[in-house]
């Protein structure tokens, strides 16, 4: 149950990325679509679903904080999978029925092609000083 109603979560996020300025999370999209007009979540389960979220959300951002090899773009889908449970097979949380993850985490990785090619390169340089 949402409060977008016909509206996608992806025109939801677009919308709130416009008059905000910032990128949306998972997290911070599953609290707009899952809360009343006033605020308040739309049932119990809900709101106890949120606070699970808000709550593994502190600890893992505590560990980010400590721990540089954690990154924060994946901290999300982590805990939604922690508390939600697995996506179903061929699907992205969030991301409509258009999206597979063979799609979506293969636009990630791609992010970080480059800073591998250059840590490779780094370590060649290195390599060829000592030599």
């Amino acid at each position: 149950m949402h409060t977008a109603g016909s509206k996608s979560f992806a025109c939801v996020a677009e919308d709130e990325e416009l008059s905000s300025g910032q990128k949306v999370g998972c997290l911070q999209l599953f609290d707009i679509t899952h809360k009343k007009k006033d605020g308040s979540p739309m049932t119990s389960d809900i709101g106890e679903i949120m606070e699970k979220l808000k709550d593994k959300k502190m600890k893992y951002e505590a560990i980010a904080l400590s721990d540089s090899s954690v990154n924060l773009d994946d901290i999300d889908n982590i805990i939604f999978t922690e508390v939600l449970g697995p996506e179903r097979y061929g699907r992205v949380r969030f991301h409509g029925s258009g999206v597979n993850p063979t799609q979506y985490f293969r636009s990630s990785l791609q992010q970080y092609m480059p800073l591998e090619s250059q840590a490779q390169a780094e370590v060649q340089r290195l390599r060829d000083q000592t030599a």
